[in-house]
């Protein structure tokens, strides 16, 4: 197997969490320079991204196990989460049709065309889920990944900042808004600050994928 995907994003991302472990700001992300660094080198020398994908594919099966390995703060923190279990769920629903109503409006202020805002109403959700749901209302699966993926890096690059300019202090509070907003990556942030609001993070995650793929088929019917 060709070793130049996962050889060139490992060296590339272990190079930019050393940049950001001695100069910790949000500019030094090592996953959005990463991805900017990454995509300039295969540009720069012309290697299809299809060929590094196959290169990297390892790496790519690895992201399931990942994923469910959120499970284990989950379990961990099992008895705080049940406590809150109310305001939670109450978080999700609210914070899950607030991110499909910004994103509507917003594009449509500045002009989107119905494709667009079909495909923009989901981007707070993870890939797999939001493709779905883009393809079943009518939108353009290929643009709802790209809005996926680049809300996923705002939050991994910003979200812990952000909830720190607002004196968010809860860390029940700070999982929650990280996990409904910007889910998965979002989430691998904010896990490394605090093993519970990463727990909190991840479920609220897969939560907000499962209300949001319910709810809106049905309320895109009202938006249009």
């Amino acid at each position: 197997m060709n070793p130049l995907g996962i050889t060139l994003t490992l060296v590339v991302f272990y190079a930019f969490s050393e940049l950001h472990a001695k100069r910790r700001t949000f500019y030094t992300n090592p996953v959005l320079l990463s991805i900017i660094a990454i995509a300039i080198i295969l540009k720069w020398f012309g290697i299809p991204y299809g060929s590094y994908m196959d290169s990297a594919v390892i790496l790519k099966f690895l992201l399931g196990p990942a994923v469910v390995s959120l499970a284990v703060p989950v379990y961990k923190g099992r008895g705080t989460i049940k406590a809150y279990a109310k305001e939670i769920g109450a978080g999700i629903v609210v914070g899950g049709t607030v991110a499909i109503l910004t994103a509507f409006y917003i594009a449509r202020a500045l002009g989107g065309s119905e494709k667009v805002l079909l495909s923009i109403a989901p981007k707070s959700v993870t890939t797999a889920i939001a493709i779905g749901i883009s393809d079943k209302i009518g939108g353009i699966p290929a643009l709802t990944a790209v809005l996926v993926i680049t809300t996923g890096l705002l939050g991994n690059a910003f979200a812990p900042e952000l909830l720190n300019l607002f004196r968010v202090g809860d860390r029940i509070a700070r999982g929650l808004a990280t996990g409904v907003s910007s889910h998965g990556l979002g989430t691998a942030r904010i896990i490394l600050e605090d093993e519970l609001a990463g727990a909190v993070s991840g479920l609220a995650m897969a939560l907000n994928g499962v209300f949001t793929a319910l709810i809106l088929p049905y309320l895109i019917k009202i938006l249009k």
